[in-house]
């Protein structure tokens, strides 16, 4: 028998391109045993109804192997799409891959089929991820090396020297031109093998956005599953859309938990703190040039200090509990709520 595929596309106030991005998916989905589910991730804003009008109605969903879902709560990224991955299929049997793909991003002929065949004929992979690009057609970087003490000062420093003799430990390898073995992948457009979620466990939902993605796949290679990508699976994506990060004013605590909890969960808290000390050490010497050779800033207002106080109080005290994080909708701007 065929294996089966549940793609999951997980809705946060941005219904119409959802359901533009789930037309291109059953496109892409025919001649396989696909099912789609979209997970409406407590948008309150008439999401789930406007979608729900629209696959009952529009020519393209009937008889479409699609349904809808609320996720009850918004616990974020990583809870929205373990929904998805917990429903299964509609009978309630259990698919052998899932493959996510976020509302802003639309599958190319042959894309998702690219990523089934490849984990289909490559039994080692346990993640497979596309090359994914803007509506202009420019390369997006997606595919990257885990984070470390290393990569945080050179990521900071932003010096050429510094970036050279730290090749190896960058976090973004750049446009991969061929299939390649990778550390982890943006979970725009992921496809994952069920056997290896069912071994290391879903995505973890103390992340609420950011750093997900980059936690499965650390958990799926420390037990033995390579991740994967794969050029020929190509992706088109508008990118924080749901999230407004191109437009944040100041970076969010759920970033700064998310990458604490990264770091002290998977490498203990002293690590945590080296990988803060590092950016910090970085981020100064980053500032001193930007004094000497009047360079314009490239963090968002206040993000090293916010860096410092929040690592610090977090080095005594438990990350606070999850939160809901709301987009403003007069500037874009993430900002959080305690969660109810």
């Amino acid at each position: 028998m065929q294996p089966k595929l549940l793609v999951i596309s997980l809705n946060y106030r941005t219904a119409e391109m959802t359901l533009r991005s789930v037309q291109f998916a059953l496109r892409e989905m025919t001649g396989l045993n696909a099912e789609l589910v979209i997970v409406d991730n407590d948008s309150g804003d008439g999401s789930f109804e406007t979608m729900q009008a629209a696959l009952a109605s529009e020519p393209w969903a009937q008889g479409a192997p699609v349904r809808l879902i609320q996720s009850g709560h918004n616990g974020g990224f990583g809870a929205g799409n373990n929904v998805g991955i917990r429903a299964g299929w509609s009978d309630g049997s259990r698919p052998d891959y899932v493959y996510i793909l976020n509302s802003d991003a639309f599958p190319d002929p042959g894309s998702i089929q690219a990523l089934y065949d490849h984990l289909e004929s490559h039994p080692a992979t346990g993640f497979a991820g596309s090359y994914i690009h803007g509506e202009d057609g420019e390369a997006h970087m997606t595919a990257f090396r885990f984070p470390s003490v290393a990569s945080e000062f050179e990521g900071a420093a932003r010096f050429g020297p510094f970036s050279r003799l730290l090749k190896h430990k960058i976090v973004p390898i750049g446009i991969p031109q061929t299939r390649e073995r990778v550390d982890w992948l943006a979970g725009a457009s992921m496809m994952m093998r069920q056997s290896v979620l069912d071994e290391i466990g879903l995505f973890d939902e103390t992340f609420f956005l950011y750093f997900e993605e980059t936690d499965l796949c650390l958990r799926a290679a420390r037990a033995g599953h390579e991740v994967h990508y794969i050029r020929d699976s190509e992706v088109t994506h508008i990118g924080s859309v749901s999230t407004g990060m191109k437009t944040w004013q100041r970076v969010p605590g759920f970033w700064l938990d998310s990458r604490w909890h990264y770091y002290s969960k998977n490498h203990g808290r002293f690590y945590a703190a080296l990988a803060t000390l590092a950016h910090v050490a970085g981020g100064g010497l980053w500032r001193l040039r930007r004094l000497v050779q009047n360079k314009p800033p490239a963090d968002p207002p206040h993000f090293l200090r916010d860096l410092v106080f929040h690592d610090l109080k977090a080095l005594v005290r438990p990350l606070p509990g999850k939160r809901a994080a709301v987009i403003s909708p007069k500037d874009g701007t993430a900002f959080e709520t305690p969660a109810e």
